[in-house]
């Protein structure tokens, strides 16, 4: 029977946000996280219900699966029903996940795109699947993973608790090892942290205390643009003891943090501004440290004429580069020039970073640098969770659409005309 041998829980508000929207509970066996949603205080209020309907625990059970999504489901119906009751709160809803430590499985319920991961023998794997749209196109095979990250409908969930009157748990029950280190998460983490960097800092880091820091940290220094929440627990056998389960040897220390605090966000130092470094090819670094014999030597050649003709020809050559350059210029231009005019007149729907039918200018891509090809215009007040699935799927397939037809979609949206 394996026990949590330690554990730490942490939530900061991150850099962008004024306020703290997630909620966690972190009372072994049992932890949850929440990433609540709605703006104002809508969203705090729902991720809070859905914590407090795990605050009891769960009894010695047989069945922990469905004793955790039954617990989820009590928390839909309570939100949705404060959210039909109270027009400030009116749309709110929350991601849910929560895992128990039974004897010798963990289980999990899940909405939304809060994570749980398993770091095992230094290996990071993912236990829950995201229910947002970009995840769904990932799945789909519409879009790369590489191109989900910077997707403007990142933000998108298509399943949360609140919304809707009913909605489908995820379960499962996993496999648990001594020495297993489990990771609970807002996706304030992993959108700013990827997976290959949080497996590293979980390895380089033995105390979870460390470990979680160390996350908070780098979410914060990739920019912190939500709310990072995060939940760490390591498992052991107390009959053999703990087994480390990243690289690290070092063994880790007692039982640490339990349940941690929202809202303060811990002072961390700014990472310094550098330029970027780059780095000669080997090929390139072999040939500047070999001496070259003479005869393969390159050599600049002479010009044509005389020496006193030598400074005549390389003006001539400077004013034809400039020339070619000022003609190279002068095309870009033109093609920016037009470009520009072309995105001025393109509009798509899409929603912003509080999961609101946005209506924005220009294409949904972004280039290297993080340049974006399109401005958030007018937001409306409909969430997309509240849409059915359906009709969510029409409404932010990516279609570009002239502003009259961009607009109007929106306003149709906003009167409910919109149905199944």
């Amino acid at each position: 029977m394996l026990r949590v041998a330690e554990q730490y829980a942490t939530s900061d508000t991150g850099l962008q946000r004024r306020a703290n929207e997630d909620s966690l509970l972190a009372r072994a066996p049992l932890f949850v996280v929440a990433d609540g949603m709605g703006g104002a205080q809508a969203g705090e209020v729902a991720s809070r219900i859905a914590v407090q309907s795990f605050a009891e625990g769960l009894d010695d059970t047989t069945e922990p699966e469905s004793d955790l999504a039954a617990r989820a489901l009590a928390a839909n119906a309570r939100i949705h029903e404060l959210s039909h009751s109270n027009a400030e709160q009116a749309g709110m809803g929350t991601t849910l996940t929560a895992a128990y430590v039974a004897a010798q499985e963990l289980a999990i319920a899940h909405v939304g795109d809060s994570r749980a991961y398993c770091l095992r023998d230094g290996v990071l794997r993912r236990l829950t699947e995201d229910h947002s749209l970009v995840d769904e196109l990932v799945r789909q095979g519409k879009i790369s993973a590489a191109e989900a990250l910077d997707h403007p409908q990142r933000s998108v969930i298509t399943r949360a608790l609140g919304p809707e009157p009913a909605v489908e748990i995820d379960t499962l029950s996993f496999q648990t090892r001594s020495g297993d280190v489990y990771l609970l998460c807002s996706d304030g983490l992993t959108t700013m942290v990827p997976e290959e960097r949080i497996a590293e800092l979980l390895t380089a880091h033995p105390s979870l205390r460390e470990a979680g820091e160390a996350l908070i940290a780098a979410a914060n220094q990739a920019g912190g643009r939500d709310n990072i929440t995060v939940v760490l627990f390591r498992l052991e056998d107390p009959r053999a003891g703990a087994q480390p389960a990243g690289v690290s040897t070092v063994p880790a220390p007692p039982a640490a943090a339990a349940e941690a605090p929202t809202g303060e966000a811990p002072p961390f130092a700014e990472a310094s501004e550098r330029a970027p470094l780059h780095s000669a090819s080997a090929a390139s670094v072999t040939a500047l440290a070999t001496p070259q014999p003479a005869s393969v030597r390159r050599r600049r050649p002479r010009l044509p004429g005389s020496g006193e003709d030598a400074p005549a020809a390389r003006k001539r050559a400077r004013i034809r580069h400039a020339r070619m350059a000022a003609v190279a210029l002068v095309v870009f231009a033109m093609f920016a020039a037009g470009a520009y005019v072309a995105l001025q007149s393109i509009y798509f729907v899409g929603t912003n970073s509080r999961g609101l039918i946005t209506l924005y200018q220009g294409v949904p891509y972004q280039l290297p640098f993080g340049i974006k090809l399109y401005n958030a215009g007018y937001v409306s007040g409909v969430t997309a969770a509240s849409l059915p699935p359906p009709r969510r799927r029409t409404v932010l397939d990516h279609t570009l659409r002239s502003e009259n037809d961009a607009e109007a979609l929106v306003r149709s949206l906003e009167l409910g005309a919109l149905g199944e």
